[in-house]
C-alpha cells in the first residue's frame, strides 16, 4: 500500500485545520476564526483509495509575537518540515501576505514535494478570476501541483487526495482501521474548551489562557471531566467567569454539547478559572501546560 507523512503548512488563519477535518472526516483540530488557535502539530489520519494519508496539521507560522508560546508554536511549525513526504502549503486564493513569503521559504529550504493548496475559492463568484490568480501563484515557486479547494465546502478535496495519494511512496499502515487521530479523549476535552474560550472572548484574551485537563473518567454512557483554564492576570480571571458567572456557564454548556457530539456520550464537564502570572513567557509552565 502507500502511505506516508503530510505536513500541512501555512501562515495563520488560512484555513489548515478546516482543510484536515474536512479531509480525515472527524473533527481533530478546533477551529475558530482568530489566528493561532491551532497551537500544537496533531495529525489527522485517512485511509483513500487504498492508501492512508497521515496529515500533520500545524500551528500558523507567524511573525510578531515574543512569547516562549510564540516561539514555541513557530518551532512546532517549522519541525513540521522535517521527515515527511509531501507538503502542503496552504494560502488563501485571494490574499497572499508577507507571511506566506515567509512559509514559502522554509518550503523551498525543505526541499520536499510540495502541493500549493489555493483555499477559500467559493468566495469567488466568478470561478474565472481565478485564472490570473493561480498563474501568478504557480510563477512563485515550482509547486508539483496547485489544487484550488474550499475547505469550508468540501470543494475539490477528493481530487487534492487523489494528488496526494499518486505522490506517496510504499509504505506501512502507521495507524489501525478506525483511529483517526494521534490524540485521545483527554486532548478532546481541553481543546474543546479552549475552543469555546476563543470564540467567546474578545480578541487579544484567548492568546493568554490555556486548559489543563485535571480528571477524566469514562463510564459506559458517562463521561466525567474536570479541567482548569489558566490566565495570567486577575481581571482575565473576572472577565472568563463573567458576571455571577454567565460567562463560565456557557462557555462550559457549549464545550460539554460539543464533546457529547463528539463521544456520543453524556458529558459532565467541571471548570475552575486559575491564574498563573507570566505563564505564555515561562518554559517551565509551558511544558507543565504540556506544550513541550
Amino acid at each position: 500500500m502507500r502511505s506516508g507523512m503530510v505536513a500541512v503548512v501555512g501562515r495563520p488563519n488560512v484555513g489548515k485545520s478546516t482543510l484536515v477535518n474536512h479531509l480525515v472526516g472527524h473533527k481533530v483540530s478546533i477551529v475558530a476564526p482568530k489566528p493561532q488557535t491551532t497551537r500544537q502539530r496533531v495529525q489527522g489520519v485517512l485511509n483513500f483509495e487504498g492508501a492512508q494519508i497521515v496529515f500533520v496539521d500545524t500551528p500558523g507560522l507567524h511573525h510578531g509575537g515574543k512569547t516562549a508560546l510564540n516561539r514555541y508554536m513557530n518551532e512546532a511549525a517549522a519541525a513540521a518540515f522535517i521527515d515527511v513526504d509531501i507538503i502542503l502549503h496552504v494560502v488563501d486564493a485571494g490574499r497572499w501576505t508577507a507571511e506566506d513569503d515567509a512559509v514559502l521559504q522554509r518550503v523551498k529550504a525543505a526541499q520536499t514535494p510540495t502541493l500549493l493548496v489555493a483555499n477559500k475559492v467559493d468566495c469567488f463568484q466568478d470561478k474565472e478570476q481565478l485564472l490570473p490568480l493561480i498563474a501568478e501563484l504557480s510563477a512563485r515557486h515550482d509547486y508539483a501541483g496547485i489544487v484550488p479547494v474550499s475547505a469550508m465546502k468540501g470543494a475539490n478535496c477528493d481530487a487534492l487526495c487523489r494528488e496526494i495519494v499518486a505522490r506517496l511512496p510504499e509504505g506501512p499502515q502507521y495507524y489501525p482501521d478506525g483511529q483517526y487521530s494521534d490524540h485521545g479523549l483527554e486532548f478532546a476535552v481541553v481543546e474543546a474548551v479552549r475552543e469555546r474560550l476563543i470564540r467567546e472572548l474578545g480578541q487579544e484574551l484567548p492568546y493568554s489562557l490555556t486548559v489543563t485537563l485535571e480528571a477524566l473518567e469514562r463510564g459506559d454512557d458517562l463521561l466525567k471531566a474536570s479541567a482548569v483554564i489558566w490566565v495570567e492576570r486577575e481581571g482575565q480571571k473576572k472577565i472568563v467567569i463573567g458576571k455571577d458567572g454567565e460567562m463560565l456557564k456557557r462557555v462550559g454548556s457549549a464545550a460539554r454539547r460539543a464533546l457529547e457530539h463528539q463521544t456520543r456520550q453524556r458529558v459532565f464537564l467541571k471548570l475552575w478559572v486559575r491564574v498563573k502570572s507570566g505563564w505564555t513567557d515561562d518554559p517551565a509552565t509551558l511544558k507543565r501546560f504540556g506544550y513541550e
